[in-house]
């Protein structure tokens, strides 16, 4: 099993700090709502800890590898988890993009969502709780 699938594996699980432990330290995740990416293990693992009380029934629907070039424009094996959940009554559908490392550890996490009423929904729920868990000024 490769770093995306153990973290799909953790997540389908409910563990999520074992599928924050697939990250490399300087993780960079980019949310659908923000321009700058969240970088740096302690802050990434800090919004997991929100995903996990925001997402309702929470499921990958589905999976894609392949090739792929990272934001920085170094190619890298990828990773595509479609996904389904619910959050605020909202169905909300994505997915994750992920690339890997040389020594198969997630470097880029990347989150696309749809519709944008359910993006709207994931924004203010993750942001309550980010302000909630001290990690955002209220």
């Amino acid at each position: 099993m490769n770093a995306a699938e153990r973290f799909r594996a953790a997540i389908e699980a409910g563990d999520f700090d074992a599928a924050v432990e697939e990250f490399t330290d300087d993780i960079r995740f980019f949310s659908p709502v923000k321009f700058t990416p969240f970088e740096g293990i302690d802050t990434v693992r800090a919004l997991f800890r929100v995903l996990q009380r925001t997402f309702e029934d929470f499921r990958y629907v589905g999976d894609f590898t392949g090739e792929g070039r990272t934001p920085d424009g170094e190619s890298t094996r990828a990773h595509v988890l479609h996904f389904r959940t619910v959050v605020d009554g909202k169905q909300v559908e994505g997915i994750d993009l992920i690339h890997l490392d040389a020594h198969d550890r997630i470097t880029t996490f990347t989150v696309m969502i749809r519709p944008l009423s359910s993006l709207q929904a994931v924004s203010e729920a993750i942001h309550r709780g980010l302000v909630q868990d001290g990690v955002l000024p209220g």
